[in-house]
């Protein structure tokens, strides 16, 4: 089998505004490839560029797949570590795009075991239930939407901070008292405090019986990640300090966290994710699987990796929920209340709309 072409489109999902520590999002930026092969089968990849964290954004994801695009042409898909090197030969970093072409990758493969992605994966169904985010907004108002997801049945709620420290206390004390003691809640930082402030933070907060705080400080702060966690009453989730398995290894090494959050926008795909997956699993170190703003086709293969991957056990793969104003995608993962399940058709089982792609600049390569 040989690619033959990749077709490559501006993916782009209108959505409400979005907003964490580092910025908002007014819509998803997201990119689609399908890789074709002279088999008759094609792959279907998407990614989401968040700038603000990864660095990419949607016209450079563009740009870099033109180029992996030409250096795939001919060769086989089904040797995937291959197909990665030779992307991370021409160019280091650029996860956010890699991830789309790996996604795809494990899409023609899997086709042609003619297997679900999850069981391609060595994987089986096991019940996934999603958490639900809430950008930061004034206290009031978060408290408003912990509550409306509350009433919609939603368990989980991680709460955007990292703004101002004493705010952010207030946030979340609001939406504790809005939602109860039942309602488990979890914290993202994205960054966005310093030592000082996560310290305080993290001691003020303990009492409302929070799970987890994810990325309190900035990365350049990493050295500092093992201090924190030592005295920290809640437990540390590294999400934009671990990209691959060498920073899952390094901060396990460290004691730096307790938890390591997996996304394929950071990690370049399953392949890498696979990887940290096992770091930790070794070390007994529990992960999440997280995602950045795609629509359900990488939602869908965000959930197979999952149920292949028994050392994930947090799940925040709410990203169409939280204000995409349409949905571009047919089949694929599909939401009973927060509880997610996949279709049994062979590969990823999601494709885009191709009422939706008629609006859509593409390319041919």
């Amino acid at each position: 089998m040989k690619i033959t072409h990749t077709e490559i489109y501006r993916f782009s999902i209108p959505m409400e505004p979005f907003v964490i520590a580092t910025g908002t999002m007014h819509f998803a930026q997201n990119v689609l490839i399908r890789i074709y092969t002279d088999a008759g089968i094609y792959g279907v990849g998407e990614c989401s560029a968040f700038p603000m964290i990864v660095g990419e954004t949607q016209e450079t994801c563009l740009a870099m797949a033109q180029d992996f695009a030409k250096i795939l042409i001919g060769k086989d898909p089904l040797d995937i570590p291959e197909r990665m090197n030779d992307l991370l030969g021409y160019a280091a970093h650029n996860s956010t795009i890699k991830s789309a072409f790996d996604m795809a990758l494990f899409d023609i493969a899997a086709k042609n075991a003619n297997l679900p992605l999850y069981q391609f994966l060595g994987g089986q169904k096991r019940s996934i239930e999603t958490d639900m985010t809430i950008g930061i907004d004034t206290p009031e108002n978060m408290a408003l939407s912990a509550l409306k997801y509350q009433h919609q049945g939603c368990r989980i709620i991680k709460i955007k901070l990292g703004k101002k420290i004493h705010d952010d206390i207030e946030r979340v004390k609001q939406i504790r008292k809005a939602v109860g003691d039942d309602m488990v809640l979890r914290l993202d930082a994205n960054q966005g405090w310093s030592f000082d402030d996560a310290l305080f933070a993290l001691g003020e907060l303990a009492p409302l019986n929070i799970e987890f705080c994810e990325q309190p400080m900035r990365t350049w702060y990493d050295d500092k990640l093992p201090e924190l966690s030592l005295n920290s009453p809640i437990k540390i989730m590294a999400d934009e300090s671990c990209y691959n398995h060498h920073d899952a290894r390094k901060l396990i090494n460290s004691q730096s966290c307790e938890y390591l959050n997996i996304k394929f926008s950071k990690s370049g795909g399953i392949l890498e994710a696979q990887k940290i997956h096992e770091t930790a699993l070794q070390a007994g170190v529990k992960c999440m699987i997280g995602s950045m703003l795609e629509s359900r086709i990488a939602l869908s293969a965000n959930l197979h990796f999952a149920l292949a991957s028994p050392n994930v056990v947090f799940f925040d793969l709410d990203t169409c929920l939280l204000g995409h104003l349409v949905d571009p995608v047919l089949g694929g993962l599909t939401y009973d209340g927060y509880f997610l399940d996949v279709p049994d058709t062979p590969g990823i089982g999601a494709d885009a709309d191709p009422h939706f792609l008629v609006g859509c600049e593409q390319w041919l390569i």
